[in-house]
């Protein structure tokens, strides 16, 4: 009855389960490189919990974009596709420097890092997404296109659309896709931003494009035939939904304790 009213969300969500079992019958039939079901429940454990949450964040975030945009001195028209077409690029630029400082900021990074906690890279991982978002205030970052006129339904759905595509990006499943590779994030320029190993820390940052980091010179491309390890420099061990989702903020916290208040400013917004 949850999807009753909206059967485009449940088709999507079938869609996206498909794609999780076919990625698990390869992994394991296939290739035979396992599957950590533990891991993939607690990935979906978080995201359960999360969606609870959501509800909460939205009507923060929504009235944000909402107040942000009666400041606005215009508003460009939704029904216009010259909107949507330059505000594609709007948003994926913004989400660019949003994903970059939510690696090399630390106060954002506490939120982020439940998405890399996973040790394996598979699709469920993909919706192994933080609670604290609104926090963190990654949502800041896509004000000031609804200042320029970018309306919040615009703003929104094209986000929400970017995420979606992302999620196909979580696998070993799919190597690499010759040209696309110059221009789109591609599963393996994803492999490679969620490595562990020192050389691929802080990079491959576009969600729906791989452009900004081309123009940024944060592109770094999957080693041939390496083996990745992915997840966190500090590994995560636990399968418990809110030790995964709230473990960097208590280790933040712990940190602070610990120090004089004066240094507080560094270890918030210093690098994780």
């Amino acid at each position: 009855m949850i999807f009753a009213d909206d059967p485009h969300r449940l088709w999507a969500l079938l869609i996206l389960a498909f794609l999780a079992l076919a990625e698990y019958c390869w992994r394991v039939y296939r290739v035979r490189k396992g599957y950590d079901v533990r891991s993939a429940l607690a990935s979906l454990g978080v995201m359960a919990a999360g969606a609870l949450i959501k509800p909460f964040g939205a009507v923060v975030i929504g009235g944000a974009f909402i107040g942000t945009a009666a400041l606005a001195p215009w508003q460009f028209a939704v029904n216009d596709w010259r909107v949507w077409f330059t505000g594609f690029f709007a948003v994926e630029f913004s989400y660019y420097w949003f994903h970059r400082y939510s690696h090399t900021v630390r106060w954002l990074w506490t939120t982020h890092a439940v998405h890399h906690s996973a040790s394996e890279f598979t699709l469920p991982a993909a919706v192994r997404l933080g609670w604290t978002g609104v926090l963190s205030l990654g949502w800041v970052f896509y004000l000031p296109l609804i200042l320029i006129g970018f309306p919040p339904l615009v703003v929104g759905t094209l986000l929400a659309a970017n995420l979606l595509y992302q999620y196909t990006l979580h696998t070993e499943a799919v190597g690499r896709l010759g040209p696309l590779e110059l221009v789109l994030n591609t599963p393996s320029h994803h492999r490679a931003h969620h490595a562990s190993d020192t050389e691929f820390l802080d990079c491959n940052f576009g969600g729906v494009l791989i452009v900004f980091d081309r123009l940024f010179g944060t592109l770094r491309r999957e080693p041939d035939g390496g083996e990745l390890r992915y997840g966190l420099k500090r590994p995560l061990t636990s399968h418990n939904p809110i030790v995964i989702a709230l473990h960097e903020w208590a280790r933040l916290f712990s940190d602070l304790k610990n120090e004089k208040v004066s240094n507080w400013p560094g270890l918030i917004f210093g690098k994780p």
